[in-house]
């Protein structure tokens, strides 16, 4: 089963910037898909973005599209998200999954692990 650990959270101001990592156990290749989830504090969790494995292929949650960035470095075996012009309503845990379907945002079999805090305040 896949093992994925997530980092790079931590706080900003608004219009502020991180850049999470997402370290995966073994090859991306192994898995359809990995996505990044979010959840807020009373709130379900939130598909934001994924990237294929088989061609790099991404998809962006509207409220996210032209603010973040997903990537992957396969030698690293590790998935990035990129976040620009950050706001208020983006802080919220975020984790890592493998994923399928079309868009990727459908987690796979396994379950949430520890994510990362991203706050975004002033």
């Amino acid at each position: 089963q896949v093992q994925l650990v997530e980092s790079g959270g931590g706080l900003v101001q608004p219009g502020g910037s991180l850049r999470l990592s997402c370290a995966a156990s073994g090859f991306l290749e192994d898995y359809y898909a990995i996505a990044w989830f979010r959840q807020a504090p009373g709130k379900e969790h939130e598909g934001v973005s994924c990237i294929r494995s088989s061609d790099g292929g991404t998809y962006y949650a509207d409220s996210v599209k032209g603010r973040f960035t997903i990537s992957r470095d396969d030698a690293k075996n590790t998935v990035y998200l990129q976040m620009n012009s950050l706001k208020p309503d983006d802080t919220s845990v975020y984790y890592c999954r493998a994923s399928e379907g079309e868009p990727c945002l459908i987690p796979t079999v396994g379950s949430w692990g520890q994510g990362t805090q991203v706050t975004v305040s002033s």
